[in-house]
């Protein structure tokens, strides 16, 4: 690895602030087996936290600012508060500190060819399927990735390689710290308003990002979203193109089909020649697409076609994506991450390609600022549930400053002619479904925040 890492290394004790993060925890368990001292702190309990106790980091549920006095450096991730006590205590003692976005940039840094898939949906399951065939072909990958993945044991791996695999996050322009070598833009949509305001100044942070490519470098981009087409104009780069609707990309998908499962079987077209077919074993047509970027970056890395397909075969998805949680009273349980109109439509057109009697699903807006911005676009994407339950927003990083509630989802849904029930309680949520939903019926819970706890409760 390069100085960088050295320079890292000269933190004997790393202290995370929010280090029960998808992606803070992967950054602290990349440290701790790079030999430095890491403690953390979160406000709440997690499987992540566990997982992170059970691999022998002191985490504390809560603040520990004896933690932050023994640490020679203090990360903390965006969505901590500006008067966070151990953040101000840190500062107070002249204490290092560094945002979670710029400390991942220093590690990029540290690679000579780090991939950083990016937009504002897909990135997890695309960048699982990018470190899987990277993994069979034998590269030797080292992973960051936003979901616990089974085949890792982890959101992590790392390898004995020059590759680094990412997920690279717009929310507050954080990818532009990242140092890539190649780059993958899956779509850009209206998202994350609270910080960009509109989508004029997302789709700029998107050129600022393809900007930071090398003239060696390599960018994949989805020739379908009208979004994204255009942004190779701002690069010298190598770019690559795909889409299924687009005829003029240079990776194409056709002649798709879908099993009972709503899995899918597809032709690739490689500049208007036939490449191959391949299978996947995640439903959707989305995920067509993320598995058509993951086909075009493999193929510029030289990865053959076999290790390709036995990645495509070997993932079922990440955690969270379109999750099978189980079964009860022959009811199937699944769980998904969603939490943007555009995602909820594209989880919901997967599901409706599964054999089932009726759906439901439980839906937790995330934010205040996203639910107000987008209200007219999550009561429409909902719309394709059989039977739809509100519960209350979770807050994440905000306060109510909004003047918004769940009630008013579930309201506006109705109003559209279907009715959509509001409940708060997780019990009494449990309560009513084991009541009405019947045998050979799906039950769906979504969104990115606790309701993924209904699951196990409706399983017990």
């Amino acid at each position: 690895m390069s100085p960088v890492i050295d320079d890292i290394k000269k933190y004997k004790t790393i202290h995370f602030i929010g280090i029960g993060g998808v992606s803070m925890s992967g950054i602290a368990e990349t440290l701790k087996n790079l030999g430095i001292h890491v403690t953390g702190s979160d406000w709440s309990k997690s499987e992540i936290t566990d997982r992170l106790i059970s691999d022998g980091i002191d985490v504390t549920i809560g603040s520990d600012l004896e933690k932050v006095k023994n640490a020679d450096l203090v990360v903390y991730t965006a969505a901590i508060s500006k008067d966070d006590p151990e953040l101000t205590l840190a500062k107070s003692l002249n204490i290092k500190t560094c945002e979670r976005a710029v400390f991942l940039g220093k590690l990029t840094k540290s690679f000579k060819d780090t991939i950083g898939i990016s937009g504002t949906h897909g990135k997890t399951t695309t960048t699982s399927l990018i470190a899987l065939c990277f993994i069979k072909a034998g590269f030797d990958p080292n992973v960051q990735v936003g979901a616990i993945l089974k085949q890792l044991d982890g959101n992590y791996r790392i390898g004995n390689s020059d590759y680094l695999i990412l997920e690279a996050c717009e929310y507050v322009e954080s990818f532009l710290h990242f140092h890539p070598k190649a780059e993958v833009i899956l779509n850009i949509d209206n998202d994350h308003l609270d910080y960009f305001k509109n989508l004029d100044n997302i789709k700029n942070a998107f050129v600022k990002y393809v900007k930071l490519l090398p003239d060696d470098g390599l960018l994949v981009f989805n020739g379908d979203d009208k979004n994204s087409i255009g942004i190779e104009k701002n690069t010298k780069a190598k770019s690559v193109s795909f889409g299924i609707e687009n005829s003029n990309v240079n990776f194409i998908a056709k002649n798709i089909k879908f099993d009972k499962d709503g899995f899918s079987t597809f032709d690739v077209y490689h500049d208007g020649i036939f490449f191959d077919n391949f299978s996947l074993s995640i439903s959707g047509m989305h995920n067509v697409l993320n598995a058509l970027a993951c086909i075009a970056v493999c193929y510029n890395y030289g990865i053959p076609n076999s290790a390709i397909k036995e990645a495509f075969s070997s993932f079922t998805g990440a955690n969270r994506r379109l999750e099978y949680k189980g079964s009860f009273n022959g009811i199937k349980v699944y769980d998904d991450y969603a939490h943007h109109p555009t995602e909820i439509k594209a989880t919901a057109s997967a599901l409706n390609r599964k054999i089932f009697n009726e759906s439901w699903v439980v839906f937790q807006p995330h934010t205040y600022s996203r639910l107000q911005a987008l209200i007219d676009d999550f009561a429409e994407a909902l719309l394709d549930f059989d039977h739809i339950i509100i519960t209350d927003i979770y807050a994440a990083r905000e306060k109510n400053t909004y003047n918004i509630s769940s009630e008013d989802l579930a309201n506006k849904i109705t109003s559209l002619g279907k009715p959509a029930l509001y409940i708060s309680e997780f019990e009494n949520i449990v309560k009513f479904l084991k009541k009405n939903a019947h045998k050979e019926d799906i039950i769906l819970t979504l969104g990115a925040g606790t309701v993924t706890n209904i699951g196990p409760m409706l399983l017990k």
